[in-house]
């Protein structure tokens, strides 16, 4: 089933998604990509004469993040008056999700509060077992080194273990509460689910609370020994010392200064409240152990829809690492290039994606003509800008770690490019087999960026040869893919030119720099690519424009995407920072141009957010909601990468050289 979140919250063992009422959707442990131990976990109320379920459509609900942390306030109204509270937090430091709920009515209430759960835990719903101990009012259920449990403040007074299936519906914690009460089975194996129950006498205007501790361990003495520690602790002591890490956390980012934007309504605000949301986001995404990162945390295991999200992609994370490195996290990208080393396939490449701990994860590139060769420019492209970026000797160092993967990486991009054109590989989208604008731009930057390399550790023979083959791509790519009509043809699938407008060449220009403005003729290329992948490509929704993959795309309804939109506008300024002189020189005009353009789109794709702030791989066109992958690690990278430039451009405008 797909399952896409409106919040996101964790720590670096557990990860947990969620829906706009407060349902679990995912409960990862202890990796972000493996396993997902629940299917489903939420509360519901007895009223005395019906049982109302806190994610059905009676509810409307309001659902923020705590500012600047990942705590998560949502807020349930029903229409018989009834208002429930729920506060979620991870604790810093253990897997264990702490869940408040505060209930309120305008009426009198004698019923009962259920908490219900059905973990498949170990990821299978197959030979699971669970139990109640009534003792330590601890429910739990179990699969191997898997154990997930429930503890509650005040301790459940009731509960239930059950099969969840229909065929033997009677014990099913699920249909046990609907008259009000749960049967007290302590234990069962196989398909299995839980409930517990506390009494609720609520006068009217009256309030109760209720604390579930949801937490995971490797063992059930450790999850006994998690449980009863923290239950001792005053919430609001874990509710500070949770908000506390968040906070000083965000306290190493790079600062924004944006000076001089006063007259873009709220605009400085919403983009220094999207920077924190993207880099607090992206601390989710991310294998603290390996160094890797999920593309977006699953919402479709049994491909139903597409392969699955819940992998590593090295093109993703190289640009994610990147904007980590230039919003003041260097130390993503020490952990993410250790962890390239030690993918590296044999022959100097590296596989479509991977699991978080570094085996190669469900695939369909596993022969050389449905590889992605852009995975390997993409990383040795981000090998040399890090390593630019870097001083003294840290920068040695880094040098000396990753010189033979990235002598290995080249020499594979040579073989594979003897013509000036990549051998036939699939595409950055998965689609399609062919010859790509998108692929020979990350060969050239892959292979300039170990020439560079090459030079500096004293190879300068190995380095002239690597310059000399990006050269001969670049030229190879403008003379067979360049159209008159002033854009870079798709590529050639089944040995045809394809002439499709895809907005993926726009990286020919970034992030892989094959051509630049700072060349009269190049300059012109990309101001007809801005122009033409606007007049293409542009889908009005959200009161503005978004822009899709390609001409005639079909998948998932042919929806415009976040990441190509804020791609485009990261191009729009990235030319004006690339322009001399700014706005008082000879290109005022233009300058003035891209950058309104740029923040129109970058407003979109903050109009296409959760209501939480959450930036998803595309936006709906008929609906304006986000669509599809929820949250997106690229389109948050992307983000960060525009509020940086835009940052830049701002503190050009207004002369300050800090």
């Amino acid at each position: 089933m797909i399952k896409q979140p409106n919040v996101v919250l964790g720590n670096d063992e557990l990860l947990v998604t969620m829906g706009r009422k407060g349902e679990i959707l995912g409960l990862f442990y202890p990796r972000r990509d493996h396993a997902q131990h629940v299917e489903e976990s939420l509360a519901c109320i007895h009223t005395g004469e019906r049982l109302l379920w806190t994610n059905d459509n009676e509810w409307h609900s309001i659902q923020n993040y705590i500012e600047d942390t990942n705590i998560v306030s949502t807020k349930l109204y029903h229409d018989s008056g009834i208002r429930i509270s729920i506060l979620d937090l991870v604790h810093p430091d253990v897997p264990v999700l702490i869940r408040r709920f505060k209930v309120q009515s305008q009426q009198k209430i004698s019923g009962k509060f259920f908490y219900y759960s059905n973990f498949d835990v170990g990821e299978t719903s197959k030979k699971n077992s669970g139990f109640c101990d009534s003792e330590a009012r601890l429910l739990a259920q179990y699969w191997q080194d898997y154990y997930i449990g429930i503890y509650a403040l005040p301790e459940f007074t009731e509960w239930q273990v059950g099969k969840a299936m229909d065929t033997i519906w009677w014990t099913n914690s699920k249909y046990d509460m609907e008259d009000g009460k749960l049967q007290r089975n302590k234990e069962d194996i196989g398909n299995i689910n839980n409930a517990a129950g506390w009494d609720l006498e609520l006068e009217a205007d009256e309030s109760n609370e209720f604390v579930i501790f949801i937490g995971a361990a490797s063992s059930r003495s450790l999850l006994y020994k998690r449980m009863r520690e923290l239950s001792k602790l005053p919430l609001e002591q874990i509710f500070e010392k949770t908000r506390e890490y968040w906070v000083m956390w965000l306290s190493k980012k790079h600062v924004l200064k944006m000076p001089g934007i006063e007259g873009y309504n709220n605009l400085r605000q919403e983009l220094f409240n999207a920077y924190n949301r993207a880099l607090l986001m992206l601390y989710l995404l991310n294998d603290r152990e390996y160094g890797s990162f999920v593309a977006a945390p699953e919402f479709d295991s049994n491909f139903e829809k597409c392969g699955g999200y819940g992998f590593c992609w090295n093109r993703d994370t190289s640009e994610l690492v990147l904007a980590l490195k230039h919003s003041g996290y260097p130390e993503y990208c020490d952990r993410f290039f250790k962890w390239c080393i030690r993918t590296q396939l044999p022959d100097g490449s590296w596989f479509q994606r991977y699991w978080l701990n570094g085996d190669i994860a469900p695939s369909w590139g596993n022969f050389d003509y449905s590889t992605q060769i852009d995975e390997t420019g993409s990383t040795l492209h981000a090998m040399d800008v890090y390593y630019r970026i870097l001083e003294g000797l840290k920068k040695v160092e880094f040098l000396e770690e990753v010189w033979v993967s990235v002598l290995r990486a080249a020499e594979y991009l040579m073989k594979r490019t003897k013509s000036g054109l990549h051998e036939s590989c699939m595409d950055l989208w998965e689609t399609y087999y062919g010859i790509f604008t998108y692929t020979n731009s990350s060969i050239y930057a892959g292979l300039m960026g170990a020439s560079h390399l090459a030079e500096e550790n004293g190879e300068s023979g190995m380095a002239r040869r690597w310059k000399k083959r990006a050269e001969f791509i670049k030229q190879a790519t403008i003379d067979r893919f360049w159209l008159q009509e002033g854009y870079f043809a798709k590529g050639i699938i089944h040995e045809k030119l394809d002439k499709t407008l895809d907005a993926s060449v726009l990286g020919a220009y970034i992030p892989f720099g094959m051509i630049s403005p700072k060349d009269p003729v190049e300059r012109d290329m990309i101001l007809f690519l801005i122009e033409n992948i606007q007049k293409k490509l542009s889908i009005p929704i959200n009161t503005g424009y978004g822009i899709k993959r390609y001409e005639n795309d079909t998948y998932i309804d042919g929806n415009p995407w976040v990441v190509t939109t804020l791609w485009l506008s990261e191009v729009m300024f990235a030319f004006v920072l690339d322009l001399p002189n700014g706005k008082e020189g000879p290109y005022a005009e233009e300058v003035k141009k891209l950058t309104d353009e740029g923040i129109k789109f970058l407003r979109w794709a903050l109009a296409g957010a959760t209501s939480t702030g959450l930036l998803p791989e595309q936006v709906d066109k008929s609906t304006g909601k986000p669509a599809w992958a929820i949250p997106l690690g690229w389109s948050s990278s992307l983000m960060l990468d525009n509020i940086i430039l835009f940052d830049k451009i701002c503190r050009r405008n207004a002369g300050s050289h800090e």
